[in-house]
C-alpha cells in the first residue's frame, strides 16, 4: 500500500478525513504557549488572542525525531512506502525535516510543494489519485508529482494588511498606504516565495470576482479536476459569489472545493483572505 501523507499547511480541512490522508501538524506558539495546528489550536483563537492583547503566533516546523515517529505510525498502519509532500522549503523547515525523517525510516519520498496552502494540497490529492488508481510505485507517484510542482497556481486576495504588518512581512508605511487607499494585493506563489502580484483597489467584495477573472486568464490551461476556494473566515456571500464566477468562466472545472485555511495562513494573513488554486498545465 502506498500512502499520501503531508503537513497541515496543506490546508485540506475535511478532506484531511474524508480521503484519509495522515498529516502532521506544525507548530504553533501563543501567547507563551505551544500547540499542534489545527489539533489544540483553531483560528479563532488565533483570531480571539489578536482582539484581546494584538498577540500574533509564530509558526515552528517538527524535527527529524517528530517525522520519524510520523512516518513509522503510518507504515505501523500498513503503508508499505510513503509520498510525503511538505510545505515550499522557502518558507518553512518542514521539508528539512521530513527528509532527514525519511532517511531514517526508509521507505519514503518527500516532495519540496514550493507552495503553501491548499496549493500543497492539491498535490497531495493528485498524488492521493495516483495510488488508489493503482499500477505505480511510490518512486513513480514521486517523480510525477514532483513534474507538476511548477505548474501550481497558488494565491491569494488579502483584505488588511493588519497581520502582515504585525508579522514583519509589510513595513508600517506600505500598510498605512494601503489602509488608506484600500489596495487588496494579490499574493503569488512562485518559485517557492511569497510575491506581491497585481493590487485591487477598493472594497474585497466588490474585487474578488476581478481577482478570479484575472487569475483564469493569465493561467489559462488549467487542469480542470478540481479548483480550491480557500479562505480565511471570508463572509458567505464572498465565496458564493467566487464559485459562481468560476462556474461562469471556467465551468469545465469537475469539482469546486471550499476549505477553510489553517492556522499558518492565518497567523500570516488575517481575517478575509482567499485564494483560487488549481494546476495549470502548459500543454
Amino acid at each position: 500500500m502506498i500512502k499520501i501523507t503531508t503537513d497541515s499547511t496543506a490546508d485540506l480541512e475535511h478532506l484531511f478525513k474524508t480521503e484519509n490522508i495522515p498529516y502532521i501538524p506544525l507548530l504553533v506558539e501563543l501567547d507563551g504557549k505551544n500547540y499542534r495546528d489545527g489539533v489544540d489550536i483553531s483560528c479563532e483563537d488565533i483570531f480571539k488572542k489578536y482582539e484581546e492583547k494584538k498577540v500574533l503566533p509564530k509558526t515552528a516546523a517538527n524535527g527529524t525525531a517528530e517525522y520519524v515517529e510520523f512516518f513509522n505510525k503510518v507504515k505501523g498502519a500498513g503503508a508499505e512506502e510513503i509520498v510525503h509532500i511538505s510545505i515550499s522549503t522557502e518558507l518553512s523547515a518542514s521539508y528539512a525535516g521530513a527528509r532527514a525523517g525519511a532517511e531514517e525510516v526508509g521507505g519514503v519520498y518527500v516532495i519540496d510543494s514550493k507552495s503553501l496552502s491548499s496549493g500543497v494540497g492539491l498535490l497531495v490529492m493528485k498524488a492521493n489519485d495516483m495510488a488508489k488508481a493503482g499500477g505505480l510505485s511510490g518512486k513513480q507517484i514521486a517523480e510525477k508529482i514532483t513534474a507538476l510542482v511548477p505548474h501550481v497556481q497558488a494565491s491569494f486576495v488579502v483584505d488588511t494588511m493588519e497581520f502582515l504588518h504585525k508579522g514583519g512581512r509589510c513595513s508600517g508605511l506600505k500598510a498605512f498606504i494601503a489602509t488608506v487607499l484600500k489596495i487588496k494585493p494579490m499574493l503569488i506563489l512562485k518559485e517557492g516565495k511569497i510575491i506581491v502580484g497585481q493590487k485591487f483597489m477598493g472594497n474585497l467584495s466588490k474585487n474578488i470576482t476581478k481577482y478570479v477573472e484575472a487569475v483564469i486568464k493569465q493561467y489559462d490551461t488549467p487542469d480542470y479536476t478540481r479548483i480550491f476556494i480557500t479562505h480565511t473566515q471570508c463572509e458567505p456571500e464572498t465565496v458564493d459569489a467566487v464559485r459562481e464566477k468560476i462556474r461562469e468562466i471556467a465551468p469545465q472545472f469537475k469539482e469546486i472545493i471550499e476549505t477553510r485555511a489553517g492556522c499558518t495562513i492565518t497567523s500570516h494573513c488575517g481575517k478575509n483572505t482567499l485564494g483560487i488554486l488549481y494546476i495549470n498545465r502548459p500543454e
